[in-house]
């Protein structure tokens, strides 16, 4: 890693593991790894971010207002939180996102900090230039926050054992895997950073 590194951790939330309202297919094994790498980020006095979804109740993300998933990650809500087993440091800065009624924002550079500064101008304000991502869904919110940090310039490295992806459609996160790839996204594994 990098003097310039950071690691985003993208919506490791109840609803989106095994059980929750929106369940990713084995989404709470990327936990134990990124626990490794937050802790790894931390011991290099480096910065963790963690990203989650925080809809209102009402917003037309949802399908009874419009959108194309069932209710998820209501602000304040146990499916909300992060999963028990994701290991977050002291000091990880939280970007909440999809918390207005009339936006999806699946990328966390969509998301801010409680004060209202964006993922970007955080990163920027610390000097970041490399983001490692990490997190769910492989195929929606991981691809668009990597594809956001590359147009924003940042050199950007998916952990490939820290995503797991939703699979509307068979081959929905192997294609987003080629997208990112396409785009400039580099690939490692919690083991090789």
């Amino acid at each position: 890693m990098e003097r310039d590194s950071a690691l985003l951790i993208v919506d490791v939330q109840n609803d989106f593991c095994p059980g929750g309202a929106l369940g990713v297919p084995d989404g709470d094994r990327v936990a134990e790894p990124l626990s490794r790498a937050a802790e790894r980020f931390r011991e290099a006095g480096l910065p963790v971010f963690a990203s989650r979804d925080w809809h209102p109740a009402v917003t037309r993300h949802f399908k009874e207002y419009g959108g194309m998933w069932p209710p998820h990650c209501v602000q304040g809500s146990r499916g909300a939180d992060f999963h028990p087993a994701l290991r977050l440091p002291p000091g990880t800065t939280v970007i909440s996102k999809g918390t207005a009624p009339d936006s999806d924002s699946y990328s966390a550079f969509e998301g801010t900090r409680e004060d209202g500064a964006t993922l970007g101008a955080c990163l920027a304000a610390l000097g970041v230039g490399h983001l490692y991502v990490g997190g769910l869904a492989t195929d929606y919110c991981v691809r668009s926050s990597a594809l956001d940090a590359v147009r924003a310039g940042l050199t950007v490295t998916v952990l490939t054992d820290c995503v797991a992806g939703v699979e509307l459609q068979a081959g929905d996160s192997a294609r987003a895997l080629e997208e990112m790839a396409e785009a400039g996204v580099r690939f490692a594994t919690v083991d090789g950073i």
